[in-house]
């Protein structure tokens, strides 16, 4: 009803009705799009700094750790995390360094696979790189230096820390030189390093090996800056809140590492000689050829993964092996492919063990392994045929006992008359086979020597059932005069 009293029709009550919902309606999408266009300029502005917040918490640093003496067992490592790195997409990476140098063919191998990665690497002397620490750190995209530290003396030393021969000096000189250009840095300064003839006024004398400390490093630009720790470290490098992860070795290169430790390989060498000697001996593949071939191959192989052998060593222990077996399954007896055999395996041990750049050192440590290893050979086979005989498990498998002659055991009658007469080979001699001597077909064996079937032969020594020939002119068989048979 209106003011008047008069009764709406129900269509008028539903327009009013409808009316009022839309004002209602029409007036939260006004007040919604307001507040809408208010707050689009915030949230524009607060969406990078959403993002870059987000890209900050999610960058990764990897540390991979160089400290103690720089030897091949740290090459794989390095590879490896650097490969873990960039898969990771991880931002940078930085060497920990803190050593007093080590292998120079290691550290080349470090060398390269620091130029060669897909990330930036960072080098943070912590406190020492010395040696081959300096070409390492010269490798990546920038060194930077804790207060004190200290880089460089380089030159290239043997076993008993004398200078190298020139050869090898100059060649490691060329090599700084070469990564200082690569990587921006004053080449003179690098060489310095290497060479102490070489002169930088104001820098280093004539006679001196170049060695910088952080506070000359930064001032000659040879290192980018100065910091005192990892946290200052990320902040130079643009990434200060970065998430750094820590690279350790792995099982694998556990292992490698141990099975190339100087007081293991001669255990795995003695065990392949052993297998080798028993090999030879029975003549048959069996235990001691599988024994020697997983001792030998552990060394070779964790050789080859540290990079100390290449497979000109593996070849040549294949050919020692080779002439092992012609001259035990092929041509019985001891002969020229025992000797070829056996200097082509030492051969290979030795150079297995000394790697790309061996100085006087590396070459007297490979010798005294092998000779430790054929030490422990020797009294592990002196000990075993003294004191297998007194064994009460294994003591069945010689013979203690022996009946001679005078006691009346005997094997076979003595046969003397046969010693000097001639006789045809019926069958190949390997060296034992068949021959007919007069009219006799006896099993004979030669002194080692391979006759083939159809020669003439001469019994030269005949004791029991042994009757021992050797070869004498060739002729045809059939001209062998045959000798009346004996009384």
């Amino acid at each position: 009803m209106n003011s008047e009293g008069r009764r709406i029709p129900p269509v008028y009550c539903s327009l009013f009705t409808l009316h009022a919902f839309l004002s209602i309606d029409f007036l939260h999408f006004i007040l919604r799009e307001t507040a809408m266009r208010r707050l689009l300029p915030l949230t524009l502005a607060l969406v990078p700094l959403l993002g870059s917040s987000a890209w900050a918490q999610t960058a990764v640093v990897y540390r991979i750790s160089i400290s103690g003496v720089v030897e091949n067992g740290l090459a794989p490592y390095v590879a490896r995390s650097l490969r873990e790195a960039q898969s990771a997409k991880a931002v940078a990476a930085y060497l920990d360094i803190d050593t007093p140098g080590g292998r120079v063919d290691a550290a080349e191998r470090i060398s390269d696979d620091v130029r060669a990665a897909g990330i930036p690497v960072y080098a943070f002397v912590n406190p020492r790189a010395y040696s081959a620490g300096a070409l390492i750190a010269m490798s990546s995209n920038g060194i930077y230096m804790r207060p004190g530290a200290v880089i460089g003396a380089a030159t290239p030393v043997d076993g008993q820390g004398t200078k190298a021969p020139e050869k090898m000096v100059s060649a490691m000189r060329a090599e700084f030189r070469a990564v200082a250009e690569e990587r921006g840095l004053d080449p003179k300064l690098a060489e310095a390093m290497v060479d102490e003839n070489v002169e930088i006024p104001g820098v280093v004398a004539k006679g001196q090996l170049l060695t910088l400390s952080t506070g000359e490093a930064v001032r000659l630009g040879f290192a980018k800056g100065q910091v005192a720790n990892e946290a200052a470290l990320l902040d130079a490098i643009g990434h200060p809140n970065a998430q750094v992860v820590a690279t350790s070795t792995n099982w694998a290169e556990g292992i490698v590492r141990f099975l190339t430790n100087p007081l293991v390989s001669p255990l795995l060498l003695s065990l392949g000689i052993l297998g080798l000697v028993f090999e030879i001996k029975t003549g048959a593949f069996g235990l001691g050829g599988l024994l020697s071939l997983v001792s030998l191959g552990l060394f070779f192989g964790s050789s080859l993964i540290l990079g100390l052998a290449g497979w000109e060593e593996v070849l040549l222990l294949g050919l020692g092996l080779i002439a092992l077996a012609v001259e035990a399954f092929v041509i019985p007896g001891f002969g020229v492919a025992g000797i070829v055999g056996i200097l082509a395996i030492v051969s290979s041990m030795v150079l297995a063990m000394m790697g790309g750049y061996p100085t006087s050192g590396d070459v007297a440590q490979a010798l005294a392994v092998l000779g430790a290893s054929l030490f422990i050979t020797a009294a592990v086979i002196y000990a075993w045929l003294r004191h297998l005989p007194n064994s009460g498990r294994f003591s069945g498998l010689l013979l203690k006992g022996a009946g001679d002659r005078a006691a009346g055991f005997t094997t076979a009658p003595s046969r003397p008359e046969l010693v000097g007469r001639d006789g045809t080979a019926l069958t190949d001699l390997r060296p034992s086979g068949t021959a007919r001597i007069g009219e006799e077909r006896i099993d004979v064996i030669t002194e080692g020597e391979y006759v083939s079937q159809g020669s003439r032969v001469q019994v030269v020594r005949s004791d029991g059932y042994r009757h021992v020939v050797k070869l004498v002119a060739s002729r045809q068989s059939s001209d062998i005069s045959r000798q009346p048979p004996d009384q």
